[in-house]
């Protein structure tokens, strides 16, 4: 299955580099090219692309709020946003995945960096390496706000007990195989807990998980002693 990618990016010779790397791979094929947010938006609409990679800093309606824009619309559910960008600080991973983005990388990334990102997001996994998930990311989802809660605490009842072990090992930034060799079950089986529990707790994608499991404190963001 080909992979339909949107690009959106106020530089025309970023999105033109961009463009030619992602048409050279046989697995994929950018179908739009957008320079602002709201471009991206609509562009979205008409194409229903696979992945978007998006800029976070556009000129007009930004890339975070395009994020969130795309993630609200249910006719774009099956969309995943890989957030690209140069400002690579901790607000900005957050706010990206708050907005709804399955994973961030930044402008420095290698060609290769760059198609595997896209790859591992159009599967519906999340990009977010275990340190940032760990250390940056946390500090911030961590933090009590109403506005941007995607579940109550009391909702995680919903998950086996086994469901909510591995939600918690994959908040902390561990890959299936990882998961999978300390509980001592298959990586398919951890494939399958993971997707029960996005299915039951309404979660867009992994990333998503993982923003409600430090969100209900089913993770704690405070180091160990």
């Amino acid at each position: 299955m080909t992979i339909r990618v949107l690009l959106a990016d106020d530089q025309a010779l970023l999105r033109t580099t961009f463009r030619i790397l992602i048409d050279t791979d046989p697995d994929m094929t950018v179908v739009a090219e957008a320079a602002n947010g709201q471009e991206a938006v609509d562009l979205a609409r008409d194409h229903h692309p696979d992945v978007i990679v998006m800029d976070i800093r556009m000129p007009g309606t930004d890339g975070l709020t395009a994020t969130s824009r795309i993630a609200a619309d249910p006719t774009l559910s099956a969309t995943r946003i890989l957030i690209l960008t140069t400002f690579e600080d901790d607000e900005n991973v957050a706010n990206a995945l708050r907005a709804g983005a399955s994973g961030f990388l930044g402008k420095d990334v290698s060609a290769e960096g760059l198609l595997t990102g896209i790859r591992t997001v159009a599967v519906g996994d999340s990009l977010l390496s275990p340190a940032a998930t760990r250390s940056l990311i946390s500090r911030f989802l961590s933090v009590p706000d109403p506005h941007t809660q995607l579940v109550a605490p009391e909702q995680l009842g919903l998950l086996t007990d086994r469901e909510r072990e591995v939600m918690a090992l994959a908040a902390q930034g561990r890959t299936n195989d990882e998961i999978a060799d300390e509980l001592v079950i298959s990586p398919l089986t951890i494939r399958s807990h993971i997707h029960r529990s996005m299915t039951k707790l309404h979660a867009r994608d992994r990333a998503q998980l993982v923003v409600i499991a430090y969100q209900t404190g089913l993770v704690s963001a405070r180091p160990p002693h």
